[in-house]
């Protein structure tokens, strides 16, 4: 449970981060970057990995580039269902997903438990 709470944590602090770098990202309140961040972890967690699944053909001719598509998906549809939560066009949720990305990676890396030898 820890775990997660330090997950959404750095979630809501890479959904910040993407508002105040990106002007097509807009969040209106603490309380609703909470939010998303709490609701982007649990559609990453249950809507992400089918997603993914289902557009797997598309994934492996691009490379691996259309995960980014995917995961600005997912932050569109977070932003569709929390009302002062707005995401303008593909081009700032992809942005938004790079940003939310790597500071959701850099959360991993800190919440990472040490590994027993």
């Amino acid at each position: 449970m820890v775990n997660f709470i330090i997950r959404a944590a750095f979630g809501a602090l890479g959904l910040w981060l993407a508002a105040q770098l990106l002007s097509g990202v807009n969040v209106s309140s603490t309380t609703v970057l909470i939010i998303a961040a709490v609701l982007l972890g649990l559609v990453n967690a249950v809507i992400r990995p089918i997603v993914v699944i289902l557009t797997l053909p598309f994934t492996i001719i691009t490379l691996g580039l259309f995960l980014l598509v995917v995961n600005a998906a997912m932050i569109g549809l977070v932003a569709a269902v929390i009302p002062g939560f707005s995401v303008d066009g593909l081009g700032s949720g992809i942005m938004a997903a790079i940003i939310t990305g790597l500071v959701s990676w850099a959360g991993s890396v800190v919440a990472a438990e040490p590994k027993k030898g």
